[in-house]
């Protein structure tokens, strides 16, 4: 991976999250309570979890290139 896909890739996901905050400003302010009202052990978890699930896509996306 070369530094301008890596700045790419960050681009684009800088860009999805605004665009989400954009069309659900609503759903994303709900969202965050819900995770301010997590205790800290829980969100640790939650956060690990998702931190695996891009860990392996983008293994998964090394492995398909």
């Amino acid at each position: 991976m070369t530094v301008a896909a890596l700045i790419a890739a960050l681009g684009r996901l800088v860009a999805a999250e605004g665009l989400i905050y954009a069309a659900f400003p609503v759903q994303v302010r709900q969202a965050l309570a819900a995770l301010l009202a997590l205790p800290p052990g829980r969100l640790r978890v939650v956060g690990l979890g998702v931190a695996a699930i891009g860990a392996g896509l983008v293994a998964a996306a090394g492995f398909m290139a």
